[in-house]
């Protein structure tokens, strides 16, 4: 997923991977769409309740969370590549009256 998202080949977007967020480390981060994309491998399963806990975290910062299984975005990469473009679209056109993003520009309006 890594070589279809730097580079700015998705959107004109910047990602950047293992990024420090508070206590945890997001796999994939859009600063300027505020984007988040968590791979999760099988290990995960077991963690649904930490999964959660982090993931309020992170939106509580500001960011939208998305969440893929591994075997996702190996066996179907450019449906997750889709939801990605969808979700970095709603996030990069506040504009957009229909964009659950309206308005807001990360925690505190900034």
């Amino acid at each position: 997923m890594w070589s279809r998202l730097r580079g700015r080949c998705l959107m004109n977007a910047k990602f950047r991977r293992q990024v420090p967020v508070g206590p945890y480390i997001a796999d994939f981060l859009c600063k300027q769409a505020w984007l988040i994309i968590e791979a999760d491998g099988g290990q995960h399963g077991d963690r649904e309740a930490y999964d959660r806990k982090r993931t309020r975290y992170l939106e509580t910062k500001g960011y939208v969370v998305l969440r893929f299984w591994n075997h996702q975005i190996f066996d179907d990469t450019d449906a997750v590549i889709d939801t990605i473009a969808e979700a970095l679209h709603w996030s990069l056109h506040p504009e957009n009256p229909f964009s659950p993003n309206l308005g807001r520009r990360g925690p505190k309006g900034g």
